[in-house]
């Protein structure tokens, strides 16, 4: 069974319900044709991109893949992939 960090997980969960909200109400508009003003549409359609990039950073934070942040040195610092998805593998390798 795969472990997923709790926090990980709500912020995962999180950001999925906050994009499949906006990408709903682009269906409305896009394919059952509800009308709507331009400015609103304008700002309807970064909502949704807004909400996309944060379910695609979580997706990547759950799974341990992307960008980390630089240390120090430059380097990337961060957990490994696999510590990230199974919290109980990085406590053992600690220990």
């Amino acid at each position: 069974m795969v472990r997923v960090d709790p926090q990980r997980q709500a912020d995962y969960r999180d950001a999925y319900d906050a994009w499949q909200k906006q990408l709903s109400r682009l269906h409305d508009i896009f394919l059952d044709g509800e009308p709507l003003e331009p400015p609103k549409l304008k700002g309807l359609l970064n909502r949704e991109a807004r909400a996309k990039q944060r379910y695609d950073a979580a997706r990547d934070a759950l799974l341990g893949i992307g960008a980390l942040p630089a240390g120090p040195t430059g380097g990337l610092i961060g957990r490994s992939p696999a510590a990230s998805i199974d919290s109980d593998t990085a406590d053992h390798e600690s220990g």
